[in-house]
């Protein structure tokens, strides 16, 4: 089956540009201003110690997200055995592929870049001192561990539905967009309210899950159709 006909260099070229920014122009200004509208001098943030925001958004929410892996795992296992998930085994393995990656780089880039949470910062009632995401870190007792956004990732992860829709159920696939970003921003949302990140870390979140399920969806789902694949030059991305 063929792929309906998407746009892969305006898809990827779009979050690169957006990344690029990121990194020429300090989101600090943007971040500090609105930390500040979520935090009360003396006392914290104002979703800090939120049941809501903490044990149902957080930790709920992202057992969740959790278990649609395992279901997107277990129907993969399954469409390897005679069973009618057979004829979806393409679109199942992509799943597991995109969901994986999406969410698993969090951890290293956490570990990598060390940076500290809003709530850890000195503006905030913490004892770390804030660096740019690029610079080299202030000596630390505790290295910090909120870049990027790990709920984020929770729920912009699942852009990964959109892709593995879109050739079959198109009108599905809008629906799954709408969802992932709309949950990755209520994630996101949630925990800026909490103070454990800036909009920063989330939007870099956004961007790296965006990228990781396109590229995903090249590789393992992604058909071009015949009459496209004939006046595309060999090598170049189609549109």
């Amino acid at each position: 089956m063929d792929s309906r006909p998407f746009n892969f260099s305006l898809a990827l070229g779009v979050p690169i540009a957006f990344m690029a920014l990121l990194l020429l122009i300090d989101p600090a200004p943007v971040d500090f201003a609105l930390a500040r509208l979520f935090y009360v001098p003396g006392q914290g943030f104002i979703g800090q110690h939120s049941f809501w925001l903490e044990d149902i958004l957080h930790d709920r929410a992202k057992q969740a997200v959790i278990l649609l892996g395992l279901l997107a795992i277990l129907g993969f296992g399954l469409s390897l055995l005679p069973t009618p998930l057979r004829g979806r085994r393409r679109q199942l393995g992509y799943l597991v592929l995109a969901l994986g990656l999406s969410t698993s780089i969090v951890t290293p880039l956490k570990a990598l870049t060390a940076v500290h949470c809003p709530w850890s910062l000195s503006e905030f009632g913490g004892q770390e001192r804030f660096t740019p995401l690029l610079a080299a870190r202030a000596p630390s007792a505790e290295p910090g561990r909120c870049w990027p956004g790990g709920h984020a990732s929770a729920g912009f992860s699942l852009l990964a539905f959109f892709f593995a829709l879109r050739d079959r159920r198109p009108r599905l696939a809008r629906a799954a967009l709408a969802t992932a970003l709309a949950l990755g921003s209520i994630f996101s949302m949630g925990r800026m309210l909490q103070g454990a990140h800036f909009l920063s870390h989330n939007l870099w979140t956004l961007l790296f899950d965006w990228v990781i399920c396109l590229l995903c969806y090249r590789l393992v789902l992604y058909r071009a159709p015949v009459r496209e694949a004939i006046e595309q030059p060999a090598g170049l991305l189609a549109r």
